[in-house]
């Protein structure tokens, strides 16, 4: 997963009075509800915070850890420089994301001499198998929309590279990017531009157009950081602005809001109990400048300085997500794409709503032995308090983890009730659960049942 940490948090810079002087701290252009991405976020069931809470159900803090990020989609983090496994690591999760009809967000960091050898050392050894492995992923992301965060840190820090170095680093980014294009023109690849308190946003621009960001979709900021979304929204249009000013235009932004809904700072997270989880992840922004908040670093994942870089820490977890809001109880926009009308997918039979509750359970991809599953619960002619979807199990099988709901198992009977924040429906609204289980997934009936 991730093992971003670099030691460019602890830059303290003075990006604020050199994007003034740019005259670059600008207001929102535009009325759309959001850039140029609609759909919703892949919710994968294999993070690290989401296996964690499936293993340990009892612990006191699981239930946040659940409800507010294990919930959540963030980010798949391919770090591990694998020429031979890359390729079907990537096509695997795309399919899952695309079988769910939603949006799978990877962040490519493989970059040689990635976090000029601090916490996060590691990467390509050189950079003709860094194409190698850009290549590999390339191959695996399919035909529909993908979103890809290339490469953490790799135009803001550079203080170790030389100027041959810095040249050869930014070309290896834009072939990268033109190959991510070229292999799925759907997907949207965003390069990096740090964050507000780093460099001047006509600094970062000139490192952008450097790095092939003309041939990009846009850039990105805050990733691993702890800067407010409003800086960092406002230092995003100031690099626009400079960008366009140089005749490369039409380029978005992306903010990672997953730890800066509290205290902004030091750039480290393992010791700090004053960070929070901020904007839930979604491509309804509200500013068409910004195509979409995501959880670019994932909750709870440390940054290196107490604990390894990457490795999920409950406790860190429990810090960002304890005084945090709850999600919304549904998406916030609509997913762009279907679930696969392959034999994968299959949607349940559903009891009437009436003044209750319907819930279908759409299989979203099967494997040997198992599968993954979707259950959306759309409230009737009422409004609902709480609700209690409850189906039999097929002969052999049985439930492994359950997110966005609360699991309970008598003899055959699977019981699903609501969490504590998508338990209240207005009447036709919806929330839905997720599942993984093993054996065949058939078409059970489901009986839903509204308090």
């Amino acid at each position: 997963m991730s093992p971003v940490s670099p030691r460019a948090r602890w830059v303290a810079a003075t990006a604020t009075a050199a994007t003034a002087a740019a005259g670059a701290v600008l207001l929102s252009t535009g009325t759309a509800e959001a850039g140029t991405i609609s759909g919703t976020l892949y919710r994968d069931p294999g993070t690290a915070a989401a296996r964690w809470v499936a293993a340990n159900p009892n612990d006191s803090r699981a239930a946040v850890i659940r409800d507010r990020i294990a919930s959540q989609p963030s980010s798949r983090w391919l770090s591990n420089f694998n020429l031979s496994t890359i390729g079907s690591e990537v096509s695997s999760y795309v399919a899952a994301a695309n079988a769910a009809g939603q949006i799978p967000v990877l962040t490519a960091y493989a970059i040689p001499n990635r976090d000029c050898g601090g916490a996060s050392a590691g990467g390509a050894p050189d950079l003709n198998q860094y194409q190698t492995w850009i290549n590999g992923v390339a191959g695996g992301l399919g035909n529909r929309t993908v979103i890809v965060i290339l490469e953490p840190d790799s135009t803001a820090l550079q203080t170790c590279l030389s100027a041959s170095e810095k040249t050869a680093r930014d070309q290896a980014l834009a072939t990268a990017t033109r190959t991510l294009k070229a292999a799925n023109p759907n997907a949207r690849v965003y390069l990096d531009a740090g964050h507000s308190t780093w460099n001047s946003a006509a600094e970062q621009a000139t490192r952008l157009i450097a790095a092939g960001v003309a041939s990009a979709d846009g850039f990105y900021t805050n990733v691993s950081n702890f800067n407010g979304t409003s800086a960092e929204v406002n230092y995003g249009k100031a690099i626009i602005g400079v960008l366009n000013g140089r005749g490369v235009t039409g380029k978005h932004q992306v903010v990672d809001t997953s730890r800066n809904g509290g205290a902004s700072g030091d750039w480290c997270g393992d010791d700090n109990t004053d960070r929070r989880i901020g904007t839930y992840p979604t491509t309804a922004t509200g500013d068409a400048d910004v195509d979409a908040y995501l959880w670019v670093k994932p909750p709870g994942e440390a940054d290196g300085c107490r604990y390894a870089a990457g490795s999920f820490q409950p406790d860190l977890a429990y810090s960002l997500a304890s005084s945090a809001p709850n999600p919304p109880s549904t998406p916030p926009s609509s997913p762009s794409t279907t679930p696969s009308s392959s034999p994968s997918a299959s949607v349940s039979p559903s009891t009437p709503a009436g003044a209750g509750c319907t819930a279908v359970l759409t299989v979203a991809s099967q494997w040997q032995g198992g599968f993954q599953a979707t259950v959306k619960v759309t409230a009737g002619s009422r409004a609902t308090s709480g609700w209690v979807v409850s189906w039999t199990l097929a002969g052999g099988q049985s439930i492994n983890q359950v997110w966005n709901g609360t699991l309970t198992v008598s003899g055959s009977t699977a019981t699903v009730r609501n969490v504590s924040w998508n338990g209240s429906l207005e009447p036709g609204r919806s929330a839905e659960f997720g599942l993984t289980a093993s054996g065949s997934a058939g078409t059970p009936t489901l009986t839903c049942t509204a308090a």
